[in-house]
C-alpha cells in the first residue's frame, strides 16, 4: 500500500503543499516544520479576535479567521482564512492550519497539519498529526502520539514494519476521513480516504481508503432482580 501524501490527500490548491513535496511518507512533513515556519511565518492578526482570547509568541491569523474567549494558542502557529477557533480551544504551537477550519470547545492541537475544511469541533486530542480535506473528528477523538514506553514509532502496514525515527507520531487521515465519539487512534496510525470509523473504536496501523470500520460489541439486557 502507498503511504506518500498523494495517496491520502488532494495538495492541489494546499497552501502549505511545500511541506508534503518530495517526501516518502505522508508523517515525513511533520519533520518539516520548524523549517517551513522559519521561512514563511510572519506574524500577524488580520482576523477577529475576541477578548479574552490568548495569542503568545509568533501567530499568523488569515482574514476570516474567528478566535472566541478562552481560546489560547501558542505560536508558532499559522490559521488559515475561515477557520474558527472556539471557546476553550488550545492551540499548542507548531500548528498549521489551513482554510475553514474548526478547532472547538476542549479541543487541544499540538505540532499538527491541517487541510483545508478539517474539523476538530469537540473534546478532541491530535498530537503530532496530519489532518486530511473536510475530516470531522467525533467528539472525543484522540489522535495520540506518544508510546507508553517512550520508544520510536513504527508503523506496521501489514507484515511490513516501517521505523519513523519519531518518538511522537499521532495519525494521518486522509481526506474526507469520518470518525466516531470516543474513538482512539494510537500512535503511527493511517486511514485512507473516505473511510469512516465507529465510535469507541480503538485503531492501530493502516487502513486502506473507502472502509468502514467497526466496532462490534455486545450489549447484555438482564432484568433486575
Amino acid at each position: 500500500m502507498r503511504l506518500g501524501p498523494e495517496a491520502f490527500f488532494q495538495l492541489d490548491d494546499f497552501a502549505h503543499r511545500e511541506l508534503f513535496e518530495g517526501i516518502t511518507y505522508a508523517w515525513e512533513a511533520l519533520l518539516r516544520l520548524d523549517e517551513y515556519f522559519e521561512r514563511h511565518l510572519k506574524a500577524g492578526v488580520h482576523g477577529r479576535v475576541h477578548a479574552g482570547a490568548w495569542i503568545e509568541g509568533d501567530v499568523w491569523i488569515a482574514p476570516g479567521v474567528v478566535v472566541e474567549p478562552g481560546a489560547y494558542i501558542q505560536g508558532p502557529v499559522i490559521l488559515g482564512e475561515g477557520t474558527v477557533v472556539r471557546h476553550g480551544a488550545y492551540l499548542r504551537g507548531h500548528c498549521v492550519v489551513g482554510r475553514n477550519c474548526v478547532i472547538g470547545h476542549a479541543t487541544e492541537l499540538k505540532r499538527v497539519i491541517m487541510l483545508d475544511g478539517a474539523q476538530a469541533p469537540h473534546f478532541n486530542y491530535a498530537g503530532d498529526s496530519v489532518i486530511g480535506r473536510r475530516v470531522n473528528l467525533g467528539a472525543g477523538t484522540r489522535l495520540s502520539n506518544f508510546k507508553n514506553d517512550g520508544s520510536e514509532v513504527v508503523v506496521s502496514c501489514g507484515a511490513e514494519r516501517i521505523p519513523t525515527g519519531m518518538r511522537k507520531f499521532g495519525a494521518v487521515l486522509g481526506d474526507d476521513v469520518k470518525t466516531g465519539c470516543n474513538s482512539v487512534l494510537s500512535p503511527g496510525t493511517l486511514v485512507g480516504p473516505r473511510s469512516m470509523v465507529y465510535p469507541n473504536a480503538v485503531l492501530r496501523g493502516v487502513y486502506p481508503a473507502d472502509r468502514i470500520i467497526k466496532l462490534r460489541q455486545e450489549t447484555i439486557l438482564v432484568e433486575r432482580s
